[in-house]
């Protein structure tokens, strides 16, 4: 673990100091049992209106507390502990106010770090500063994205050997896209990329799977082409409203054997996913989702295991 300051390391005490040993990092799919996980004090997150969310959330004069976002992000660290996850922190910088948002500055694949290449102007150090967070980890490290513009919201490793792109042409490009479908491509793995509205921050804000054969996602903002994919796959869907989708709602973390990560708030969906066998533990993150990102974007997998039959 890096830490930046006492008073950091004594916010964040019950984090885990280090890697269990001979743990093999990687991740192959979004739900396999979650081990160990990288995430970021939100000690500089400023509400940057550099999305759809941020922009809603300051037109409807929503205020952001520092102290509140602190707290929410410690209960958060707190449920991933309580589930058997092994959190990793990356100190917070001044002058990358969305860093907390660990999703998106790089990618763990199943044969290393992929470091990306975020479009907006205020994330482009995340990812070299990440790198080298994880590299001092002894994470290893499989490349760098050099051409278009790609941010992890924007993955979903469906399962193992299939990888979805979404593009927005916003934080997401068709030459990003390209360059990292083509790193999985070259080891085997089909690359299926699919167009949403840029009024949808990220893929993951409309699309998360929450087990091998299900999904959570809002069905009019996927084209008909990859719901079909999605079928031909056998992957089902719980469908959530959009304005659900909007608030963040479909913005889940699956730690495996059928657990997921929820934002409390989510109670219509939470209910449906609890009738739909699913194993929710709630929690509250307010300050994040009127900064543009949910628990899905909070949480960037390291070490996923592939024994659960359900994920």
């Amino acid at each position: 673990m890096l830490l930046e300051s006492a008073g950091a390391q004594a916010a964040y005490a019950d984090v885990q100091a280090d890697a269990p040993s001979g743990l093999r990092w990687g991740v192959a799919s979004e739900t396999g049992r979650l081990t160990d996980v990288l995430v970021a004090a939100p000690a500089y997150l400023a509400m940057v209106p550099c999305n759809a969310v941020t922009r809603d959330s300051l037109a409807q004069g929503l205020a952001f507390s520092p102290f509140a976002a602190a707290r929410q992000h410690r209960d958060l660290v707190r449920a991933l502990r309580e589930a058997g996850v092994d959190c990793h922190l990356v100190p917070p910088a001044p002058d990358l106010p969305d860093l907390t948002f660990t999703r998106d500055a790089v990618l763990m694949s199943p044969w290393g770090l992929i470091e990306l290449r975020p479009r907006a102007g205020h994330r482009r150090a995340e990812p070299k500063l990440v790198g080298a967070a994880l590299s001092a980890l002894g994470v290893p490290r499989l490349g760098r994205i050099e051409e278009g513009a790609i941010e992890g919201g924007d993955v979903c490793l469906v399962r193992d050997g299939i990888l979805v792109i979404g593009r927005s042409g916003d934080r997401t490009d068709a030459a990003g896209a390209r360059a990292l479908g083509a790193l999985f491509e070259q080891r085997g793995w089909e690359v299926i990329h699919t167009a949403f509205d840029p009024r949808h921050l990220h893929l993951d804000t409309l699309f998360t799977m929450l087990s091998a054969d299900c999904a959570l996602a809002c069905p009019e903002a996927l084209s008909d082409a990859f719901r079909a994919r999605l079928g031909r796959l056998g992957i089902g869907i719980i469908p959530a409203l959009p304005e659900e989708v909007a608030a963040l709602g479909a913005n889940l973390l699956s730690l495996g054997g059928g657990r997921l990560l929820a934002p409390a708030c989510n109670r219509r969906l939470n209910r449906i996913l609890e009738r739909s066998g699913f194993d929710v533990v709630a929690v509250d993150i307010g300050q994040f989702t009127r900064c543009g990102g949910g628990v899905h974007c909070l949480t960037l997998p390291l070490a996923r295991r592939r024994d659960f039959a359900r994920g």
